[in-house]
């Protein structure tokens, strides 16, 4: 059999994804089994091959050139296709695998996911639940849902849905020796925010709200404000998708309608710009933004 005169050696291209997808030749050489320094010598031998430098050592770290980062996203998506071909022939189930934040997986995918399943019980849909950006050139994932105002490089930003946007805040609370029966009663309040409390800018905003001066409590996780707000410890800002179950259950009152955001605040779903989807992919996606269009139908 004649072999291809520009193909690398297959362990080679192996030990240079695992490395540049997890940016370490010790946990490369944890994962694909084998040490260190038969990861380096791959990469090393794989370099020379190009001709061409593919990782910049920092000391104790390691980044991506730019050939780097070019070719570890062909050389991901070749890897993918192959994986497909593999479940095609050998009847597995298909794998669709997303990258989303952990709110809106506990909050509002997950309780819809069985509708997916009931149509399309041959996909598996596996979820990462993460805070952490993704890059989808090089990840192995093939989606990614986040919140925000869409604007991230490098990628096809679908829009999900835009959101509304309210603060909301335990019943105990309303009803305390500090009620809330305008906007400038919040700053009486400990203000609940996320790492990046821009949803609470948008609305503050809107609302003719200077909160600079209030006390406020900042946690990581948006379902961890969510459970404190619950709890009494504040006021949260409410995004409608992910309270309205909390709000129809009494645990959490709006004090003020939500409004929708005309700009800033939104779940986009985004995918690869380079890497074409599978049909699994395809289908879990567009079942994906019908739903959400329902979801705001019925809002």
């Amino acid at each position: 059999m004649r072999r291809s005169s520009t193909l690398p050696p297959l362990p080679s291209l192996r030990a240079f994804e695992v490395v540049g997808r997890l940016l370490s030749f010790r946990k490369a050489g944890d994962e694909l089994l084998i040490t260190q320094s038969a990861i380096s010598h791959h990469v090393k031998q794989l370099e020379e091959y190009l001709g061409a430098t593919l990782f910049v050592r920092h000391g104790r770290t390691i980044s991506l050139t730019p050939a780097g980062m070019s070719f570890l996203a062909k050389v991901t998506a070749s890897f993918a296709l192959i994986e497909d071909g593999v479940r095609n022939i050998r009847g597995d189930a298909a794998v669709v695998r997303v990258s989303l934040l952990p709110s809106f997986a506990a909050n509002w995918l997950v309780p819809r996911l069985p509708r997916f399943r009931d149509l399309y019980p041959h996909i598996v849909v596996d979820l990462d639940p993460t805070l952490e950006a993704v890059d989808l050139r090089t990840a192995m994932v093939d989606l990614a849902i986040r919140y925000g105002a869409g604007a991230w490089p490098d990628v096809e930003a679908d829009l999900l849905m835009t959101e509304g946007l309210a603060p909301v805040l335990s019943p105990t609370l309303l009803g305390s020796a500090r009620p809330v029966r305008e906007p400038v009663d919040l700053l009486q309040h400990t203000l609940l925010l996320t790492r990046s409390p821009f949803d609470w800018e948008l609305w503050a905003k809107a609302s003719g709200l200077d909160f600079t001066e209030a006390r406020t409590m900042q946690l990581v996780d948006y379902n961890v404000v969510l459970q404190a707000a619950i709890e009494g410890q504040g006021v949260a800002l409410g995004r409608a998708a992910l309270v309205q179950d909390r709000v129809l259950a009494g645990a959490l009152v709006a004090p003020f309608p939500f409004t929708m955001s005309p700009e800033g605040a939104g779940y986009w779903l985004l995918s690869s710009k380079t890497r074409p989807p599978s049909e699994a992919v395809y289908l879990f996606k567009q079942w994906l933004i019908h739903e959400a269009r329902s979801c705001l139908d019925e809002a």
